[in-house]
């Protein structure tokens, strides 16, 4: 009976990522950088029948190991090369997460808290829309939480803690542990191993530097991480030398030393993406950080004190890191919805209750998102006006674009307004479990709505008319190429078949293409800001411009010698 139970949950939340996050993947085009970046290399894997190499425009592409590609290859193998097959690994990752999470935690405290943390990470804004992307960072943080748990599981057995059930030995949870984590290397890097070391560390500390785990435990779990690294990394390395691993250390720390690609941030760039976009869990989470109340069994508060710890290791390793990007931090969603779904469990008991405090932290939060969602409807209709108050042409340029606003983008506003309502007038009438599974269940509706009626205008302004162009060339032979900003649309949308069709941040190939003889025609697209210093060339005319973008072609086009 209680197994049966326990495979329906399963089965439940499995299918309840299938239904939230798999439909509309297509809907809207991928968004760049990141999305057509990792979409790109893998269209160019299959077009190529290269597996075990990383390409982009048709030369060797040294940021990312391949495993998250292979994903994605494999899925357009099965659904085309699209939006929907690129964004699929991460649908299926959101399936497989909710389930695993739901298992994890009825293990650690029974069916209730399985459903409390997949339900809690179901239903914060963040963590949904990552499995609605086409990013690597889900599968990645996946590997490096289970690689986590596995270790943890591990300790649980050679310390003897009582009241968790572990069947397998010791070993084998290191080895499993090491092995997720290579996975993570593969699916991004080293910074997995880095990751979980530096928690481990950080326990080490508190166990007052006592060897915990035994130097040989410790190589074997690396000695297994490095086994499935070496699939990859090692063949690559003796096929074609060391250049991969040189370039993509030496990316790596460019990335820890500085801004790079212009992603600045303030010191406490995480701490707001976390307080604001994990809502709602954000809010009852901040509560686990402090004492609890209750007689929790020995390994509950160590695993409570590994989540703590492991949600600071990444906060804090990537304050200091000097690039901000808002999925950098995103591995903090595993401990952050667990500590949260603690906070609700001791809500839903009577052991803690929901203070002023909690209350305004949900009510600010969320009127961000309700005020967000009910003015940038209004703005949008009426974009003209607000271009006087932008100095930037490129942003002025994108409010021009023909993005359609019928006023019925305000519903999600107003649902959210009205579920929170709702929910504290539930919470008066001391009807907790209704009114926590209806806000986060209901949270996870907002963020549906606020895709299907927003996500498809603000592409409008950003990238539609520079796409769309690229969209149309791809059914023409010609040379694409973008001037004065950095963009892969005009690679997977030109859809190009060999290398030398398409310019990629070379000004070699660029002043190619506008001053060296050429068998077929060219086009090169600027954005506004830029395009005068294309205008002063000769051999270019000027055939369109559209929302910030401005479109160029070679005048004519010379048989080559």
């Amino acid at each position: 009976m209680w197994k049966n139970l326990r495979n329906r949950y399963t089965l439940l939340f499995s299918l309840l990522g299938a239904v939230f996050f798999i439909p509309f993947l297509g809907g809207v085009h991928l968004f760049d950088w990141d999305e057509i970046n990792f979409a790109e290399i893998s269209r160019e894997m299959l077009l190529l029948k290269e597996y075990t190499r990383v390409y982009i425009n048709f030369e060797p592409f040294y940021q990312k190991p391949p495993l998250f590609f292979w994903l994605q290859a494999l899925a357009m193998r099965g659904f085309g090369v699209g939006e929907f097959a690129a964004r699929l690994p991460n649908a299926l990752c959101g399936m497989l997460t909710l389930a695993l999470l739901f298992r994890i935690g009825q293990r650690l405290k029974g069916i209730r808290f399985g459903v409390l943390w997949a339900g809690v990470y179901f239903g914060s804004v963040l963590p949904f829309l990552y499995f609605k992307s086409g990013i690597i960072d889900p599968w990645f943080n996946l590997f490096i939480f289970l690689g986590l748990y596995h270790f943890i599981l591990f300790y649980w057995k050679k310390e003897g803690f009582e009241g968790v059930e572990i069947r397998a030995s010791q070993w084998w949870h290191l080895f499993l542990a090491g092995c997720w984590i290579g996975l993570g290397m593969l699916t991004k890097g080293q910074v997995a191993y880095l990751i979980v070391v530096l928690t481990m560390g950080v326990y080490w500390v508190y166990q007052r530097f006592r060897l915990y785990v035994s130097i040989p435990q410790f190589l074997f779990f690396t000695a297994s991480a490095i086994l499935v690294t070496l699939t990859w990394f090692g063949t690559e390395a003796l096929a074609n030398g060391p250049a991969f691993i040189v370039e993509f250390f030496q990316y790596q720390y460019r990335l820890f030393s500085t801004p790079d690609a212009g992603h600045k941030g303030f010191p406490g760039y995480h701490f707001v993406v976390l307080l604001v976009g994990c809502f709602p869990a954000s809010i009852f989470a901040i509560r686990s950080f402090f004492q609890l109340p209750g007689a929790d069994k020995p390994f509950e508060k160590d695993f409570r004190r590994w989540m703590k710890y492991l949600f600071w290791t990444v906060l804090l390793l990537f304050s200091i890191v000097q690039s901000k990007i808002v999925h950098y931090s995103s591995l903090c969603y595993f401990p952050l919805t667990y500590l949260a779904a603690l906070s609700v469990e001791k809500i839903l008991d009577g052991d803690i209750r929901l203070n002023s405090w909690m209350r305004t932290g949900l009510w600010l939060v969320s009127s961000l998102f309700i005020m967000a969602t009910l003015v940038l409807p209004v703005l949008g209709m009426q974009a003209e006006v607000l271009k006087p108050l932008f100095e930037d042409p490129f942003a002025q340029g994108n409010l021009e674009a023909n993005v359609h606003w019928t006023g019925a983008e305000v519903l999600p506003g107003l649902y959210l307004l009205a579920l929170m309502a709702v929910f504290f007038k539930l919470m008066q009438k001391k009807r907790r479990r209704p009114a926590f599974y209806l806000l986060f269940g209901g949270t996870a509706v907002f963020v549906m709505l606020t895709l299907f009626f927003f996500v498809g205008r603000i592409e409008g302004y950003s990238q539609r008319a520079a796409v769309n162009f690229f969209k149309e060339k791809s059914r023409e032979d010609c040379h694409l190429a973008v001037y004065g900003y950095k963009s892969y649309a005009h690679l997977f949308y030109g859809r190009p078949s060999q290398a030398g069709q398409d310019c990629f941040m070379d000004t070699a190939c660029i002043n190619h293409l506008i001053y060296d003889p050429l068998d077929k025609p060219a086009y090169i697209v600027s954005k506004v800001h830029k395009a005068s210093e294309l205008e002063s060339r000769s051999a270019l005319e000027e055939i369109g411009r559209k929302n910030g973008f401005v479109f160029f072609r070679r005048k004519f086009i010379l048989e080559k010698f």
